[in-house]
């Protein structure tokens, strides 16, 4: 089969029609949802976009590939991908739109590809990519390009909405699918794994006008817009205070007016995410491949935009708002699609999961679990917890907890986070201080440390055993939780 894997940059999980938000559209995902599996809590393994990126393509946790800052020098020994795995076993891969993988000095992926099309530069000054801008100005719309800053306000922050002076048509989103099916059409006769990265609903929110004017001029306000942040983080506290002091850009500029429009150009550019992601099903459609294709769609991470009275995404540890993402599968000859599973996954699953589906080998190198059993209506909850990690963070989820570790050095004094998301599922009452709480707290500990210890991996030891099965397949039975534990009794 063919593998098509459409991620967003910045999509809050809950925005979605069909997960139940009475605000935004969504026609196109609603259908991809209607017509595959879906899963209600999956998590991103870092808030931010290369770490998250490279434990996407990698299958690897980032306290593993090291990865936790943006861009960066490429890794070594080389790190494999699974764009690589796939192009090694016959397919033609291919990586369009917002890559955003580290790139110094050239991007870890083009080695991995037949076709790395990176809509933009992340050296120091960069905005657009060389093929991007060279695309535009051979149209004419150069000036009016406005995914990365407000060119009318140039040299101060960035965080306000308005409608794009672009078409669609040229815009990041618009040009990352035409390129996308410029690559499938080249070579029709071979299978094909490709990924496109649509840039939005990162801001700049500045969506089509088409997709601006679907949601009306008082559009209401998320309810958490005005919450105290006080039992909340030092970090947190400081981005909450910093929106009330936003200096607005578009006129109105009262604080009310501002919000309404990022809260506005967020929902559109998630519905402009949406058309791209129907021109493309369209095209699978129309050209017979649909019905051999596997078709994901997946975000980095999510986004505050507002809610909690946090602009953008940091501090994004702190909320489900940013670590837990959509993962929508369509997978032919999965029975019963429609279905939504609650099950934790993990973004470090797509790898070994994709390569499972497509009948390829395992990928030996990967942290995460193949879903294919779950995806099929069989099998049953891979993992205990999920976590999402910074350095000297980690958020984690289970049972109903939502737990949030700092280590004590970074604000000196004992500070964390823990969120019971049954009964407070906007993360509104902060019970880590709460003395009720503390044995939930206690255990959410001990999950975090025995994760750590669980998923870390050992470059030698003595005695080493194999990772996978005597058949050759690795299954979930000798996956990494398997793995470790296997040598963990070897090594005593």
């Amino acid at each position: 089969m063919n593998v098509l894997h459409i991620i967003a940059d910045q999509h809050h999980a809950a925005c979605l029609r069909h997960a139940g938000h009475s605000q935004v559209i969504t026609p196109n995902l609603d259908r991809l949802a209607e017509q595959g599996v879906r899963f209600t809590r999956a998590y991103a393994q870092n808030p931010i976009c290369t770490p998250s990126r490279v434990s996407i393509f990698s299958g690897q946790y980032c306290h593993n590939h090291g990865y936790y800052g943006l861009s960066g020098p490429v890794p070594v020994p080389e790190l494999p991908s699974f764009l690589l795995h796939f192009r090694r076993h016959g397919y033609r891969t291919a990586a369009f739109g917002k890559i955003h993988t580290p790139d110094d000095p050239v991007n870890w992926l083009k080695d991995h590809t037949d076709e790395l099309g990176e809509c933009y530069s992340y050296a120091p000054g960069g905005s657009l990519s060389a093929a991007y801008e060279k695309y535009l100005q051979a149209r004419g719309v150069l000036q009016d390009e406005d995914s990365v800053r407000l060119p009318e306000f140039p040299g101060v922050q960035q965080h306000d909405a308005r409608p794009s002076r672009l078409p669609y048509e040229h815009s990041v989103e618009g040009w990352s699918v035409s390129q996308a099916i410029r690559f499938i059409d080249s070579s029709p006769d071979r299978p094909f794994c490709v990924q496109v990265s649509l840039p939005r609903p990162h801001q700049c929110y500045t969506p089509d006008r088409k997709f601006w004017e679907m949601y009306p001029d008082d559009l209401a306000l998320p309810a958490t817009l005005h919450d105290d942040p006080s039992l909340r983080p030092p970090h947190f506290q400081a981005a909450a205070a910093a929106l009330k002091r936003m200096k607005w850009l578009v006129e109105p500029r009262t604080f009310e007016a501002g919000c309404r429009r990022v809260w506005r150009g967020y929902l559109a550019c998630i519905t402009q995410v949406d058309y791209a992601v129907g021109q493309l099903m369209a095209y699978l459609e129309r050209t017979g491949r649909i019905e051999n294709t596997v078709i994901v769609y997946g975000a980095d991470h999510g986004a505050y935009s507002g809610q909690h009275g946090i602009p953008e995404k940091a501090p994004g540890i702190c909320s489900d708002a940013v670590c837990r993402v959509p993962l929508i599968w369509r997978v032919p000859g999965v029975p019963t699609t429609g279905r939504a599973l609650h099950h934790f996954v993990e973004n470090i699953d797509i790898a070994p999961t994709l390569a499972s589906l497509c009948g390829l080998p395992p990928m030996t190198s990967t942290d995460g679990y193949n879903l294919s059993d779950l995806l099929h209506g069989a099998g049953k909850a891979l993992r205990e917890v999920a976590v999402t990690e910074n350095p000297w963070s980690k958020g984690l989820r289970w049972g109903p907890w939502r737990f949030v570790h700092y280590q004590r050095e970074m604000f000196g004094k004992d500070v964390g986070e823990l969120y019971n998301l049954d009964e407070d599922p906007e993360e509104r009452r902060n019970l880590y201080h709460d003395g009720s709480a503390q044995p939930v707290v206690e255990q959410s500990r001990r999950l975090l440390l025995e994760w750590l210890i669980r998923t870390t991996r050992i470059k030698t030891m003595h005695p080493t055993l194999p990772g996978r099965a005597e058949d050759g397949k690795e299954s979930n039975e000798s996956g990494p939780a398997a793995r470790a534990q296997r040598k963990m009794l070897a090594y005593l």
